[in-house]
């Protein structure tokens, strides 16, 4: 290396010497004891110096048998070549590697190598960047290569994604301007989806599928997609079918053997547990792919001149259909055998909602049959559902808009868990979590169930007590701050005019004199719903603005429920005239 003292003239063959040495080292290292040995691990910092100084490939590719020899040895070995900067060294000098070559193949064992070393430690941020450069470089590894090296790539890259850091790299990835990469992303994962590969790849490949749609987004899926030695153009929506097809099939494998391990394997099998976790985190990959899929197909829907043509629709939903129709089958099969609670069930509830909130009217007849039961569904660490109804409510609140919704709603126990549902999200508002889109959705839906004439609650009194007493806090005189904040945030009085609007409705149903000899409901309670309900008509008639404008209907509902039983409510009429 030059560092010693040599006579005149002895250095004119330092780089054959240089080269040989190393090879002679790497050589000797193919005997383990010898690689682990404290000489050799003392003698990976010195490698590094020699791979800085010299580009020339030969003497390159002894360093990287050297450095892949020693880590692989001993525990020493991997942590010399971590702590010595390895990763900084791959990230700058893979981009020189040619596509295909030892080397490369050398420095991909390296970095999967390196991996063991930052899952243990703490992530800096120069690691994510280093890290993001690295995945680009293997990015096109995947994309161009037709041979074992291809899987290699595949494998190393669902390592990364599939990490404890994943999150974190994301963000690093999506600052990188250079888009070749996720187009290799995309051209590898269409190669392996629509190639006959063992399942395992093609599960790796829907990992990759669904970190790079939480990457650059669900259009990811759409795009032009190159393929070595393919010379007719393959269409733009190629990646989106294969992807979602082996989704479904993935879906329907995995349900069903999760379904078995549940119900039918024997109880007394010591992996039964670890088989079922395994499979839980399996699908829930599966179904986030799906979940955003649905995303994608409904977006696209409503924009003009989009990449997908008729037939790409038609295939589309009727993937998704199958989709959702094998996870209803699934809860089917979790209601007869009693359960309710699981992460995986409350899961599916989730998938199911996404797509009937775009398409409502999918799957009537299983979603009549199993509404009631997907409402009382409920995550491992929940107490009661929530999550289950809130994953739900845009379906809910389209489906209440007509007769049959509301019937079926009613009929099935539902409205309890929409009330239930809207008194927690009302309370976590106190509490400063905000959640408006659901508020509002669980009002609607209860307000377009209280406005069906041919429906009656008359044998439910407790349940919409308890909505009024909860309703009765938003005007609170302890809450007027609380009450001042959400209203800026959602529209002005938007939120004083929904609450107004259910208690009117709610009123129709009852007496000032029923409510007071409620045990559960005080006479401060009435006291504040007086104010709620005189405090929206005290804006009627008054110059409104354009958002008080778009609430015209609610005013209207208010206005006209106070008409119909005032003389009912004494109290009330007093703080409205007062």
């Amino acid at each position: 290396m030059g560092k010693g003292v040599v006579s005149s003239g002895s250095g004119e063959n330092r780089d054959a010497y240089l080269q040989l040495s190393v090879t002679v080292l790497s050589a000797f290292c193919r005997v383990s004891e010898i690689a682990s040995s404290k000489e050799m691990v003392s003698k990976v910092p010195m490698i590094f110096e020699v791979m800085s100084m010299k580009s020339g490939m030969p003497v390159l590719e002894e360093c990287y048998e050297f450095l892949y020899l020693v880590s692989t040895a001993s525990e020493d070995g991997l942590t010399a070549l971590y702590e010595s900067g390895g990763i900084k060294l791959l990230a700058h000098q893979m981009s020189a590697l040619p596509d295909g070559s030892h080397l490369m193949e050398l420095a991909m064992k390296l970095v999967q190598l390196m991996l063991k070393r930052l899952s243990q430690g703490i992530v800096e941020n120069d690691h994510l960047s280093e890290l993001s450069v690295i995945v680009t470089k293997i990015a096109r590894q995947f994309a161009l290569l037709q041979n074992a090296l291809k899987f290699e790539a595949l494998h190393l890259l669902s390592a990364i994604f599939s990490s404890e850091y994943s999150t974190l790299l994301h963000d690093a990835l999506r600052v990188i301007q250079n888009e070749n990469w996720s187009n290799h992303m995309r051209d590898g994962v269409a190669t392996i989806l629509q190639n006959r590969v063992a399942p395992a790849e093609k599960f790796e490949a829907l990992i990759l599928a669904e970190c790079m749609e939480s990457i650059k987004g669900e259009g990811w899926l759409i795009g032009q997609i190159n393929l070595p030695n393919v010379q007719d153009p393959i269409p733009a929506d190629r990646c989106l079918l294969l992807v979602l097809e082996s989704s479904r099939v993935e879906v329907a494998v995995l349900l069903n053997e999760l379904a078995y391990s549940k119900y039918e394997a024997s109880k007394s099998s010591s992996s039964t547990a670890e088989t079922i976790i395994s499979k839980q985190q399996k699908v829930t990959i599966v179904f986030s792919l799906v979940e955003k899929i649905i995303k994608l197909i409904s977006n696209i829907g409503e924009t003009e001149g989009h990449l997908l043509d008729e037939n790409t629709f038609i295939k589309a939903i009727n993937g998704l259909n199958e989709t959702i129709g094998v996870v209803l089958e699934y809860l089917q099969d979790a209601k007869e055998h009693g359960q309710k609670v699981g992460n995986d069930l409350l899961a599916s509830v989730r998938l199911v909602g996404s797509y009937l909130a775009e398409a409502p009217v999918a799957c009537e007849d299983k979603i009549t049959e199993l509404l009631g039961y997907m409402l009382s569904v409920e995550g491992e660490h929940e107490s009661s559902p929530f999550y289950s109804v809130c994953f739900l409510l845009p379906m809910l609140c389209q489906k209440t808009m007509k007769i049959e919704g509301c019937k079926l709603l009613a009929s099935s126990g539902g409205y309890k868990a929409v009330v239930d549902c809207l008194m927690k999200l009302i309370e976590q508002n106190r509490n400063g979590v905000e959640n408006n889109g659901c508020i509002f959705l669980a009002c609607d839906t209860i307000m377009n169930l209280l406005k069906m004439e041919q429906i009656t609650f008359s044998e439910d009194e407790s349940t919409f007590i308890s909505l009024l007493k909860a309703l009765a806090l938003w005007t609170d005189a302890d809450l007027k701050r609380f009450l001042n904040l959400f209203a800026e945030k959602t529209n002005d009085q938007s939120v004083v005019m929904m609450a107004s609007s259910i208690c009117t409705l709610i009123f129709d149903m009852t007496s000032e004199n029923a409510l007071l000899n409620h045990p559960s409901l005080s006479s401060s309670c009435l006291d504040s719903l007086s104010r709620l309900i005189a405090r929206s008509l005290a804006s009627w008639g008054q110059d409104m603005s354009d958002a008080a404008k778009a609430d015209m209907d609610l005013l209207e509902i208010v206005t006209a429920g106070y008409s119909r039983w005032a003389d009912r409510f004494p109290q009330i009429q007093k703080a409205v005239e007062r």
